[in-house]
């Protein structure tokens, strides 16, 4: 996992009070019993963490937290970006 995945850890168990054992690679918004309005509020803190804007055809109930790892990655100023965030 790069540097975001701290940041996305820190976001999910600060904010949302995810416990960090399950803030997993292969865990969805849905396994971690994010509705769509958490996971809406989750894309704003997000864009305000890392200037990233997560829209609703990028961040989704069944997103991986690896997929959207990459796509900030991608998005923040790596490399071109090898799939979408599912």
């Amino acid at each position: 996992m790069s540097a975001i995945h701290p940041t996305i850890t820190e976001v999910l168990s600060r904010t949302f009070r995810v416990p960090v054992a399950e803030i997993l690679p292969e865990s969805t918004m849905d396994s971690l019993d994010m509705d769509s309005l958490a996971v809406a509020e989750f894309a704003v803190v997000m864009r305000e963490a890392l200037g990233v804007e997560l829209d609703p055809d990028t961040l989704h109930r069944d997103t991986s937290l690896a997929g959207l790892t990459e796509f900030l990655r991608v998005a923040a100023g790596g490399e071109a970006p090898a799939s979408a965030a599912r």
